[in-house]
């Protein structure tokens, strides 16, 4: 469920231009198909009767003639948007600038991807750790399909840095093909796996193989949709097959278990983190990789706290947890002490929320949140402080991996008017010098970031950031982007993208609302947000944009807003609740129905965060938001234009083909209620650049006609 943002930087400004046009004709579709389908549980009866929907789109002709129906009355609207050939020169123009992910080192190699700015997939590079060493090119996704949609995933080198194992991703599905390269000759070996999906990839530590996991294969015709069980954890030896791979871990008693693995610095210790859900709840086992035949030893047995590996010295092992601080510490455990597991305590909790750490250069290195800002700072092993590195400005930090016998490490800095640059930092001073710089022309001057706080229904203080041009007239309202996400414990950080630049830049202002449910708090931000207190993101939500009108910054005519996946189910939410607060709303790949999530593919990880139908308290719940179940004539509806992708296999797109149908049967107003349905694409990982433009294009110009965003058809 995650939805992650592309970060891009800006080579051109633009100032809008008054012209004028002919108001686009809404089309006119088909009424959809009407079935009689109706469940009863605990008593109520509930109507699903565009269910068939659900069926796979490449299976089903039905629904295929139902997604081309829509396509083209969508596109023929689209078609006559003034501000669709804008956007699109001008993103075009804005995303193409080089730019650089963070490092990893193996060896004597390091490995980070480059796009050189229009290339529709980042190609891999390699070079060697010395200073001055060149490039090279070691995989280059862009050869891998003629519409550049196969993408490469994760990657791991080996720790020598003769291999590398990485991940292939077509279409935008969650299924992951597993390949090895040798990275001396850029040729891959024989071995490939299947049927891989979340999962990382770790190696032993003498390069022999490396440790992933997998779900069983799938029958035929249901790859895309099944729901996904019995994940376990395997070793790959290089040069066999993948029938040979070694059972490490399962739990077939269990089979709703998805698990995680880690090797200890030292190669002795194989940890596995098993988890019910997407929450970082889980179980945790250390297995003695010395003793391979004895049983994995269980450090923690419940699902109550969260745990993340930070880390290994020796036998000692460093975890981030939130037992006993809700906003996260830092413990270790000797894994050579026999008896009862004891947590030793390391870092103590802060006011400020701890996300993650690294052991460097015998060092801890820890990244927290302060006030949704990056606040990086440095220990000893022992938990005494040493220092703090010194950021740029406001914005977000990533980074930092590495081996605590290495004395730097490479992070990534960047804010809503920053581009990301990579730095080296030196362990031992906290200095950071530039590693990889983007090549952009950008003004950071140009754009002014804000950070407020609003009321929410409960007196509850959010934090929004507001982005604009410096040069803006506020004591007029402008038509105004409202972004937010608001569940499963993700914080959204101050972070460039030449997608929201391109609106900015058009003469919108940009807003971006730290919602409960996510992890900007901790624990108890999450908390407020999900199960029962749901409600809460959606009055935050709500909020948040009530509060932009109250300033003046904008008003209900000029209000567009976004989210994806869990945010498009915030953005169905909240339109069911207060259509009249907003002009156009753009739910992306969002979870519609409720009261069927769980049945398709990764949606039963999602109970964490929303609860379980099966439940009754949990179904009565999501039946008050359910977006698919809470459409309501008699009241104008915003503009909408949901969008979605036949191959996405995390939130199938039955949850958007449902939802739209139900708007458009509905009378609830005269504006255009409209859905663009990619092909071979999924989520929205891997998408490739050419897709992401087009597609960007047709909802900034669909927002910015209903908004009042004054662009014109020429750039």
């Amino acid at each position: 469920m995650k939805y992650s943002s592309l970060a891009f930087a800006v080579l051109a400004a633009w100032l809008p231009v008054s012209v004028s046009w002919a108001a686009p004709v809404t089309p006119t579709i088909t009424a959809t198909r009407i079935e009689t389908v109706v469940d009863e549980s605990f008593g109520i009866k509930v109507s699903d009767p565009y269910r068939w929907l659900e069926n796979d789109v490449r299976q089903d002709a039905a629904v295929k003639d139902w997604v081309d129906t829509q396509n083209k009355a969508t596109s023929g609207y689209l078609d006559q948007l003034p501000g669709r050939a804008y956007f699109k020169s001008h993103l075009t123009k804005l995303i193409n600038f080089e730019r650089y992910g963070v490092p990893v080192q193996a060896g004597n190699k390091l490995f980070y991807s480059r796009n050189s700015g229009l290339q529709n997939q980042s190609v891999l590079l390699v070079r060697d750790v010395a200073a001055g060493a060149k490039p090279v090119v070691l995989i280059d996704p862009n050869t891998w399909a003629k519409d550049g949609a196969t993408a490469l995933g994760s990657y791991d080198p080996s720790h020598d840095g003769a291999k590398l194992a990485y991940q292939i991703q077509d279409g935008g599905t969650d299924w992951r093909i597993v390949k090895v390269r040798d990275v001396a000759t850029g040729k891959d070996d024989a071995d490939e796996l299947r049927w891989v999906k979340f999962s990382d990839l770790d190696w032993a530590r003498d390069n022999s193989g490396f440790y992933y996991a997998r779900f069983p294969k799938p029958e035929a015709g249901a790859e895309f949709q099944s729901t996904n069980l019995n994940q376990a954890i395997y070793f790959h030896k290089l040069g066999t097959a993948q029938a040979d791979d070694k059972l490490i871990f399962a739990t077939p008693d269990q089979p709703k278990l998805s698990h995680g693995v880690q090797v200890s610095e030292n190669g002795r210790w194989l940890l596995i983190f098993s988890n019910l859900g997407t929450d970082n709840r889980p179980q945790v086992r250390a297995m003695d990789l010395a003793r391979p035949d004895s049983p994995p030893r269980i450090l923690v047995s419940g699902h109550d706290n969260a745990y993340s590996y930070a880390g290994s010295d020796g036998d000692r092992i460093y975890l981030v947890t939130d037992l006993d601080a809700p906003l996260s510490r830092i413990v270790s455990v000797d894994l050579s002490a026999s008896g009862n597991v004891v947590m030793n305590p390391v870092v103590t909790q802060s006011r400020a929320t701890l996300t993650g750490a690294s052991l460097i250069g015998g060092r801890i290195i820890a990244e927290y949140l302060d006030d949704v800002k990056a606040d990086v700072r440095v220990f000893d092993l022992n938990g005494l402080a040493k220092g703090k590195i010194t950021l740029p400005g406001i914005g977000s930090a990533s980074g930092f991996g590495g081996r605590n016998d290495r004395p730097s490490t490479y992070y990534a800095f960047t804010s809503f008017n920053a581009p990301a640059t990579v730095y080296k930092l030196d362990v031992s001073n906290l200095k950071s010098v530039p590693f990889l710089v983007p090549k952009s022309s950008f003004d950071p001057k140009s754009i002014v970031v804000e950070q407020v706080f609003y009321p929410s229904k409960d007196g509850t203080q959010i934090p929004m950031f507001i982005v604009r041009q410096a040069k803006l007239d506020l004591t007029k309202p402008h038509p105004t982007l409202l972004y937010a996400y608001g569940g499963f414990e993700i914080s959204l950080t101050p972070a460039f993208s030449a997608t929201r630049i391109a609106w900015i830049e058009a003469g919108g202002i940009y807003a971006v609302a730290n919602l409960r449910g996510g992890g900007e708090y901790g624990k108890p931000w999450h908390d407020a947000g999900r199960l029962l207190k749901k409600q809460n993101v959606f009055d935050d939500f709500i909020a948040a944009g009530e509060y932009l009108v109250k300033r003046g910054l904008t008003s209900p005519q000029q209000l567009a807003i976004q989210g994806g996946s869990n945010g498009g189910l915030l953005i169905g939410a909240v339109v069911n609740q207060r259509p009249d607060l907003f002009a156009a709303a753009l739910p992306a790949v969002g979870v519609m129905d409720m009261m069927r999530y769980t049945r398709f593919t990764a949606g039963r990880y999602w109970t964490d965060d929303y609860g379980d139908p099966v439940e009754e308290v949990h179904f009565k719940n999501l039946l008050t938001y359910s977006p698919y179940h809470n459409i309501k004539g008699g009241r104008d509806y915003p503009a909408i234009l949901a969008t979605t992708a036949d191959t996405d296999d995390r939130v199938v797109p039955g949850h958007s083909f449902k939802y739209i149908a139900a708007v458009q049967a509905a009378a609830v107003g005269p504006k255009p209620h409209l859905i663009r349905i990619e092909t071979r694409a999924g989520h929205g990982s891997g998408k490739p650049t050419d897709k992401i433009i087009a597609e960007t294009a047709d909802l900034w110009a669909f927002a910015a006609f209903h908004t009042g965003l004054n662009v014109g058809a020429k750039p």
